[in-house]
């Protein structure tokens, strides 16, 4: 199943992706933070509803609907605002990371999966735009796959990961490579406004193969810059929740990018960064495509 977020006069409301239509939830659920939070039961109605929709039955008797095209609908990002920040990983692709040492004058592969964060104001949804606030000269992108926690924990081991895995969806990490340089650590150079489209729907896990082997790419005006696959990831996502939750506990809800792989635009010679006009779209198969428009 898929879930969206989207704009009605109303304000913003959650809902089933089923095709070309968009099926919001019953009115229980304000957000999709809310219906991810209630678990098992709340899938359980949710296919519940598909299955009627699929069947031409009437949709008023589960509170859902009327069903509208998708292509009408304006989406936020499924999840607009987080209640925690987004965790990241870094250097988690041996490309990504021998890109960013030869560019920054680093050197290896760390010992530990590498976390930081990035703050809920940066979220954004597909389509909306991409600035550097004027802060910037070397404003950049990565394609990664986020995970979406469903059940929370502390302490989780690997073998037990999946049990705790909501679903799926695209997040572009855009980075301002000058302000990391400058101020020493990744955040704040991460963390702008508007510096983590995310979308353009949850996945939820059932869709997608496991252990995960998905296909990405990452496009600026057509021409492909990134190519990789999450096999290629040096902590898969069960290592990624491992050691996230060791002594930390995990909450509903919660969103872990982990990590890109080789092409960012510092990594070119020359170096091409994002410029006004540019258009950026991520893209993982059995997810979907994530664009935004650089202004």
């Amino acid at each position: 199943m898929r879930f969206a977020t989207y704009e009605t006069a109303a304000g913003l409301r959650p809902a089933l992706v089923v095709g070309d239509a968009l099926i919001p939830l019953p009115s229980r659920y304000p957000s999709l933070l809310a219906f991810i939070a209630q678990g098992e039961p709340a899938l359980a109605e949710a296919r519940r509803i598909v299955a009627a929709y699929r069947s031409g039955d009437d949709l008023r008797g589960f509170e859902a609907g009327p069903a509208l095209p998708l292509a009408e609908a304006r989406l936020r990002a499924p999840i607009p605002e987080p209640r925690r920040n987004v965790f990241c990983v870094g250097r988690n692709y041996r490309e990504h990371i021998e890109e960013g040492d030869r560019a920054f004058g680093r050197e290896g592969v760390s010992e530990a999966c590498i976390f930081f964060t990035k703050a809920t104001g940066s979220v954004v949804g597909p389509g909306a735009p991409i600035t550097g606030h004027g802060l910037t000269d070397e404003l950049d992108y990565e394609c990664e796959l986020a995970v979406v926690i469903g059940r929370g924990g502390r302490d989780i081991p690997r073998a037990q990961a999946f049990e705790h895995i909501f679903g799926y969806t695209i997040v572009n990490d855009v980075t301002a490579r000058d302000l990391q340089r400058s101020h020493r650590q990744w955040f704040k150079g991460k963390s702008l406004d508007g510096f983590c489209p995310l979308g353009p729907w949850i996945v939820t896990k059932d869709e997608l193969p496991w252990p995960l082997a998905l296909d990405m790419r990452l496009l600026v005006n057509g021409e492909v810059r990134q190519r990789l696959n999450t096999r290629d990831m040096l902590w898969d996502v069960p290592a990624i929740i491992e050691s996230l939750s060791a002594g930390l506990t995990l909450e509903p809800g919660d969103v872990i990018a982990t990590g890109t792989g080789p092409g960012c635009g510092f990594a070119y010679e020359p170096p091409r960064f994002l410029r006004p006009g540019d258009v950026v779209r991520a893209e993982i198969d059995g997810i979907g495509w994530l664009e935004n428009p650089v202004a």
